[in-house]
């Protein structure tokens, strides 16, 4: 059986708009201004209401599993290009600049920039107007700014993301709705889920 259609709704004559590249889950909800670019992956249970402000993924960004989107009225909430935002995200009327990861669970508040290539650790609160660097690692409640990246944990977040990207190509040729197995098969298959680790076997830990 095919997928059905995700929630999309129309509000004040204003329509969602999905890049045919892109993957939007079907249970995922995209209400008035919302801009899905290229490529991008929206997974299921994310809410992307674009009842105020207007709500942009550039090309090849990722907001994942019962993630939220939203802004004050007459603000954006953005993710550039390459931007990774990770299961139950919360992110409000901020920007995540170009390969940026928001970690799971954050909450990232009004005027709130993660720099290019930054990454904010799972859990953490980012106040409103509180600016990540570029590179940087920022953790805690409220986030803070512990220290630079290393090259490896960059080139890290760049992999994880080129995965979502590649998630987005297999569910469009492969994903499919269909009823459950009562019994687990011979020789049962894995799904092609690429070579990525967690950062802490990444690093030796």
């Amino acid at each position: 059986m095919s997928l059905p259609r995700p929630a999309v709704y129309a509000i004040d004559g204003v329509v969602p708009v999905i890049d045919p590249t892109a993957f939007v889950h079907p249970s995922a909800v995209l209400i008035g201004d919302v801009v899905i670019g290229p490529n991008c992956y929206v997974g299921p249970c994310a809410s992307l209401r674009g009842d105020f402000g207007r709500i942009i993924l550039e090309a090849g960004s990722n907001v994942q599993d019962n993630c939220t989107m939203h802004a004050f009225p007459g603000h954006d909430a953005i993710i550039e290009v390459d931007g990774h935002v990770g299961h139950g995200a919360v992110l409000h009327g901020c920007v995540v600049k170009r390969g940026a990861l928001v970690g799971m669970n954050v909450v990232v508040m009004d005027g709130a920039v993660i720099g290019e290539q930054a990454i904010v650790a799972a859990m953490a609160f980012v106040k409103a107007g509180f600016i990540v660097p570029p590179r940087a690692l920022a953790a805690g409640l409220p986030a803070k700014v512990m220290r630079e990246l290393s090259a490896q944990e960059i080139a890290w977040k760049a992999e994880g993301t080129r995965e979502y990207q590649r998630l987005s190509e297999r569910s469009l040729a492969t994903m499919v709705a269909c009823e459950a197995l009562t019994a687990e098969e011979p020789n049962r298959p894995r799904v092609d889920a690429g070579t990525v680790q967690p950062l802490h076997r990444t690093k030796g830990g």
